[in-house]
């Protein structure tokens, strides 16, 4: 019965809504808190949303586990929610302190929480196998030009194109506009 009741309030569209309110608002007090002057002044508030906030998604994380345990731990998503959350829960002294850092990660939870950039993030994943020829099929390009260049312009411009490394350096700041007149 509860089980039954509770996978009826975390699959109703309200409560995944509530979430992503959840995630949004402390995504804007984990920016707030990187501002000293906006901590002098409201430190302590921002502080007890957050704390609030991980308490709501620590409840979450057992709603979900209550309703279906199995069915969390088969899904990718309610993983890495659960990891995002974890990591929030480490204390902020000794070794640990640097993780806390990460409880920026709980804003990557909306990928998990809206379909349409899950949908996204997924198109993405499948799509690394074909980015990894189109890189190498560029980085044959680049090479080739990168030995044009060298035979054609060491000559009259050795410190830009005096070698292979340096004309693939120079190429490289003319393809990213990054200060390539200068050298």
């Amino acid at each position: 019965m509860l089980r039954q009741r509770l996978n009826e309030v975390v699959s109703d569209p309200r409560f995944e809504r509530a979430i992503v309110i959840l995630i949004v608002i402390n995504a804007i007090t984990l920016g707030l808190e990187t501002s000293p002057p906006v901590m002098e002044r409201v430190g302590p508030l921002l502080l007890a949303i957050d704390r609030a906030i991980l308490f709501l998604f620590v409840l979450e994380i057992a709603a979900r586990w209550v309703a279906d345990f199995r069915g969390f731990w088969r899904d990718p998503w309610r993983i890495f929610d659960f990891a995002v959350v974890a990591v929030a829960l480490v204390p902020a002294t000794g070794a640990f302190s640097v993780l806390r850092a990460f409880r920026v990660l709980r804003i990557l939870r909306l990928v998990s929480n809206i379909k349409a950039i899950r949908r996204v993030v997924t198109g993405l994943l499948q799509a690394i196998p074909g980015m990894g020829s189109i890189v190498l099929l560029l980085g044959l390009i680049f090479y080739i030009f990168a030995v044009i260049s060298t035979k054609l312009f060491a000559a009259a411009f050795p410190d830009w194109f005096g070698s292979l490394g340096e004309s693939a350096y120079t190429l490289f700041q003319i393809m990213t506009l990054e200060s390539w007149s200068m050298g």
